[in-house]
């Protein structure tokens, strides 16, 4: 028990809902953010690695040879992103996750080879450790503008659900909606 300014007993405050609701959403986003990273550092290596295998392998210009590595890095981390990062998010529609995933992707495709292409012909900076200095850069342009869009846009968050009304609320509030578990949620088994 704490003393009031009067010397009495008062009671101990209560922990303030809204600053854990805000700790809870910060924490969220941190894990987010640390898987996000760990599948965008995967594909970041993929697409480095493509890029100077074919640069390697064939007389491709750099920005053709960058553009394959990014198509391949992309395909890498469609599936890093679904079944890792976001495997929680809504998978009802993947039509038309996979549109708006190929359009986002297609977008920081043109961020990142635009910033090689400016940098190759525009400023003629076409050494091999220039060019993935910028392709390095491009992909860092592009991967925020990713992590925005696909959290935004494409990998959605399932809507929030109600708390589970108790057998005496649901006599007493006929309208509340009782708990239903979710079609990959496994049922509760009671012994």
């Amino acid at each position: 028990m704490e003393h009031g300014s009067s010397g009495a007993q008062t009671a101990p405050s209560a922990p303030r809902a809204p600053r854990a609701g805000v700790r809870g959403r910060v924490h969220r986003l941190v894990r987010e953010v640390a898987k996000f990273g760990a599948v965008g550092g995967a594909g970041v290596l993929v697409n480095l690695l493509v890029f100077n295998f074919v640069r390697q392998v064939s007389d491709l210009q750099v920005v053709r040879a960058s553009i394959i590595a990014t198509v391949v890095a992309i395909a890498f981390n469609y599936v890093g992103f679904r079944y890792f990062t976001y495997r929680d998010r809504d998978k009802s529609g993947r039509t038309r996750e996979m549109s708006l995933f190929l359009l986002f992707s297609a977008v920081g495709l043109v961020i990142e080879n635009g910033v090689l292409y400016t940098a190759t012909y525009g400023f003629g900076w076409d050494s091999p450790l220039q060019s993935n200095i910028f392709k390095f850069l491009g992909i860092g342009i592009g991967t925020l503008f990713r992590f925005w869009s696909y959290r935004s846009w494409v990998f959605r968050a399932l809507p929030a659900r109600e708390p589970a009304a108790t057998p005496a609320q649901a006599l007493l509030e006929p309208g509340r909606p009782t708990a239903v578990p979710r079609a990959d949620e496994a049922p509760a088994v009671h012994r």
